[in-house]
């Protein structure tokens, strides 16, 4: 492609063209272990939307595939390059342009870290609820992209409930705004929700305004408990949702899991069981003791082995970061290949129960992790590195689970996207019809065929 690359080059400069392969390694895919990835022809980092609208408009007359990177911690792989594509990283499109205090609001460029965004609206009471697991890495293009999810979305929704409007190049280079700034607005179709979750197949977001909410005061309660069995935990986070309890966060660790953090991080943590359900209430005062214990009561109904409401304050961050810590963690063991399937809530222990059996059939080891509290799971295949007969196992009980889930009501993906890993169950779940009205739309928003093609909704022909 030495042609668009020389194209790129005088349109945007050589310093914000990369064609390195040694770097452009790096920026070739995400950390989807095994989604399959290529040499792109170049990495392009713009400093603003006319640069992204020229790389667009660049692209789509020579027929070449686009695809846009933020951190590059997806696990789908949405953001990997094929041969012979342009990279679009956002690294430098990273400031906060405007947070509006009386809207409530805040408006920014794809490049900006999730946790960098929060500390900013932080400095003027407010807070951007979000937040998955790689906050502190991840960009808020990229939480766009797969509509991400995190930790208190239980409560507090994910990243389509935040967000307002947006600025995006589509088509062949055109710049255009979606949605609003305002409280309210339904004029037309909802196309900024529509682009959010759509992994980069009908443009490049630029610009994004997010609504917030004002910043919690106060303490968070945290309720713990171990159990001895996945069901069991799983019937725990039933009762907590049958018993109408909205906790901010309720999430699940297995043994497997918290050792793999401890013998990375010397934390010190210990299980008292094999399986952790970590639970919080960040309701204001005596009503956030009173819901904290009553999580407590359907722990302890349920066979927890040990179940206590936290009264130190580091240890309960101590475990909650364990948390966040245990897909990288697991990643030091050797090649990983995680789940994303939600399911309905009063499913959970069902669902558990058929990942442990999966993991049984198959002779595959399996680490779970979850959002628990909304039926988000996360099961992990660790294979050792090079055993090609043991992926093969893994990929097996990768296709059953998410067989069952689909079968038990759920969906594919709760928030990691299905890039490349979730193509044929997204096309079991949404069925012909629904998947001709995506690839209609996506048709009408890239008549090109330039962005990120051959995955999420391709045709068969396409990814073949």
């Amino acid at each position: 492609m030495p042609g668009v690359v020389e194209e790129l080059v005088a349109a945007i400069g050589a310093e914000q063209v990369v064609t390195d392969p040694a770097v452009m390694e790096g920026y070739s895919h995400d950390e989807a272990e095994w989604a399959p990835y290529d040499a792109p022809a170049a990495v392009v980092r713009p400093r603003d939307t006319a640069d992204v609208a020229e790389v667009v408009r660049i692209c789509a007359s020579g027929g070449v595939a686009v695809v846009g990177r933020g951190a590059g911690t997806g696990l789908s792989g949405a953001a990997n390059a094929g041969r012979g594509w342009v990279v679009v990283s956002f690294e430098r499109m990273n400031r906060v342009l405007e947070v509006d205090t009386v809207q409530q609001t805040v408006t920014v460029q794809p490049g900006v870290v999730n946790d960098d965004l929060r500390a900013r609206v932080a400095q003027d009471g407010l807070w951007y609820p979000p937040d998955p697991a790689s906050s502190p890495w991840s960009t808020i293009g990229g939480n766009v992209a797969t509509n991400a999810g995190g930790l208190c979305c239980v409560k507090y929704g994910v990243t389509r409930d935040y967000v307002l409007g947006m600025e995006a190049v589509v088509g062949s280079g055109e710049v255009v705004r979606l949605g609003r700034t305002t409280a309210k607005g339904v004029t037309g179709y909802d196309l900024a929700g529509l682009m959010v979750g759509s992994e980069g197949t009908l443009g490049l977001v630029t610009e994004v305004t997010l609504r917030l909410v004002p910043l919690r005061r106060g303490v968070e309660h945290t309720v713990v408990g171990y159990f001895d069995s996945l069901t069991d935990a799983g019937r725990a986070v039933a009762a907590v949702s049958a018993a109408g309890i909205v906790p901010s966060a309720l999430e699940l660790i297995d043994r497997f899991c918290l050792q793999a953090v401890d013998e990375w991080k010397n934390m010190g943590l210990s299980a008292e069981g094999e399986v952790l359900l970590l639970a919080r209430s960040d309701l204001p005062g005596t009503s956030g003791q009173e819901e904290a214990d009553r999580i407590l009561e359907c722990f302890e109904k349920e066979k927890a082995v040990y179940a206590v409401r936290s009264t130190d304050e580091e240890e309960a961050e101590a475990l909650f970061q364990a948390r966040r810590l245990a897909y990288p963690a697991l990643e030091r063991l050797g090649p990983l290949l995680t789940e994303d399937v939600c399911v309905p809530k009063a499913r959970v222990p069902h669902m558990l129960e058929a990942i442990e059996a999966a993991g049984e059939r198959f002779d595959t080891r399996i680490g779970n992790i979850a959002h628990a509290g909304d039926g988000n799971l996360h099961p992990l295949f660790i294979v050792p590195a090079g055993d090609e007969e043991a992926k093969g196992r893994a990929k097996q009980a990768f296709e059953v689970i998410v067989d069952e889930a689909l079968a038990v009501g759920g969906t594919v993906t709760g928030e990691h996207g299905v890039g490349l890993l979730k193509m044929r169950g997204a096309a079991d779940e949404l069925g012909p019809h629904v998947l001709a009205m995506h690839r209609a739309v996506k048709g009408a928003l890239d008549p090109a065929g330039i962005f990120n093609p051959g995955k999420v909704f391709a045709l068969r022909e396409e990814r073949d």
